[in-house]
């Protein structure tokens, strides 16, 4: 039975500067949107336009104070700042650019509005590719990321659900949730990541198991650098299935970083789209309600790549290796296509009994779990923001010489099998051939 997919894009996310030089590219999200266009992959799920996340709903996690500096703070006023800069860890991994605030509104709102969705059963996936910010500290920026819609998120699903299951196959560790949630039973994160060697954030050590009602709930995989897809998925496949048995979540957050892909400016993984995909496959025939998202990824292509993949894989729809025309073909070549041939910059250090080692690490402590968690009978709190009447009021704005409007358009999916493209047809000749 097909899934009900529902793809959060704002056409401005795309448009923000890190700064020169900087490895974070906002721009790859343009790229992203464009090959799921042309590959058709919108005519399967149903877009939106998302909600901006306001301080309010950023305060859910961040402090005042922090929230307040980022709306404020500007490339223009950047000297009388000047003595918050290091309190906040703003400057040089997170830079003050123009349009700061409205980028993190942005990547936060499709969060949290994915996250809505789930909660009223209105998919069963949700994808956002700009959010996944998974290193951003309740006071503090880090790692290229300011405010953690992730965190955001998962207290948004925490209203519906009893249980939620964070998962992050980032190359680096997700130190943001994990902190976020360390002290609770309520939610397990599971990382899958580098670590050794001073590594960023070198933290998640497999000791870090959470704390008082948190204990056993935090799951950490330190892997060695040159991980490749058949040790990965060995690893992947049998903690996520014990995590399902013992922790039993009713919606599952997946943070997608694909700088965990070989070759990627700041990664030290050899994993193919491939491999990475069949991890966001695993996750989605798990059949719990899933909140996918984006994180790292610094070679622009092979990010695109990924994501665009992903997606395909989401709305189980088969894709062509060869990548279709778009306005940014020449970032594929000399290929163009969307798996290139992996070209390892290193050995895999991850031997097949340090790998077996951790997984029975994981599984002894994940005995140690009780999958009915300490919450109470209680109202559940109204939503972060009545999304419906938002598209009440956008429609009755709409343009009424307009016979259907953009709002109604995007939330169009094609039925399967309705029509097919190129060498699928099944029109028939317009003459019978004689026998």
């Amino acid at each position: 039975m097909s899934k009900k997919v529902s793809y959060f894009y704002s056409p401005d996310v795309g448009n923000f500067h890190y700064g020169p030089g900087h490895p974070m590219k906002p721009h790859r999200l343009s790229v992203i949107h464009s090959l799921v266009l042309n590959y058709n992959l919108h005519k399967k799920m149903q877009l939106y336009r998302p909600y901006r996340a306001s301080v309010h709903d950023m305060c859910r996690f961040h402090s005042e104070e922090y929230i307040d500096f980022l709306q404020r703070v500007t490339p223009q006023n950047l000297q009388q700042y000047t003595k918050y800069l290091s309190h906040f860890n703003v400057g040089d991994d997170c830079p003050v650019f123009e349009g700061l605030f409205d980028f993190c509104s942005m990547y936060t709102g499709a969060s949290l509005e994915g996250a809505i969705k789930l909660n009223h059963n209105s998919c069963d996936i949700a994808i956002n590719w700009s959010g996944g910010l998974h290193h951003a500290k309740k006071t503090e920026a880090s790692g290229f990321c300011y405010v953690n819609d992730i965190v955001i998120g998962i207290l948004e699903l925490l209203k519906y659900h009893p249980r939620v299951l964070y998962i992050d196959i980032d190359v680096h560790h997700g130190d943001g949730v994990q902190e976020a949630f360390y002290l609770t039973d309520r939610v397990m994160t599971v990382s899958f990541h580098k670590y050794g060697n001073y590594f960023f954030p070198a933290t998640g050590d497999m000791y870090e198991i959470g704390a008082e009602s948190g204990r056993y709930y935090s799951v950490n995989v330190p892997l060695r650098e040159g991980i490749d897809d058949a040790s990965y998925y060995s690893v992947f496949k049998p903690v996520i299935s014990a995590v399902m048995e013992f922790f039993q979540p009713t919606a599952i957050v997946l943070q997608c970083g694909a700088d965990s892909l070989g070759n990627d400016r700041l990664g030290c993984f050899s994993l193919s789209t491939k491999g990475h995909g069949e991890c966001v496959k695993f996750v989605r025939d798990l059949n719990v309600p899933l909140l996918t998202l984006g994180g790292g990824g610094y070679t622009l292509r092979n990010v695109a790549r990924c994501w665009t993949y992903e997606t395909s894989l989401l709305v189980d729809e088969d894709i062509n290796n060869e990548i279709p025309y778009n306005e940014y073909l020449e970032y594929f070549a000399p290929d163009f296509t969307l798996h290139p041939e992996v070209v390892t910059r290193q050995d895999n250090a991850n031997s097949k009994q340090y790998l077996e080692a951790i997984t029975k690490h994981v599984y002894d402590n994940l005995k140690m779990v009780q999958h009915a968690p300490s919450v109470q009978m209680q109202d559940v709190p109204g939503d972060a923001l009545a999304v419906q009447e938002r598209d009440a009021i956008m429609k009755d704005e709409a343009d009424p010489d307009v016979r259907i409007n953009q709002i109604d358009e995007d939330k169009m999916v094609e039925p399967a099998g309705e029509f097919f493209d190129g060498d699928k047809d099944q029109d028939k000749p317009d003459t019978v051939p004689s026998v």
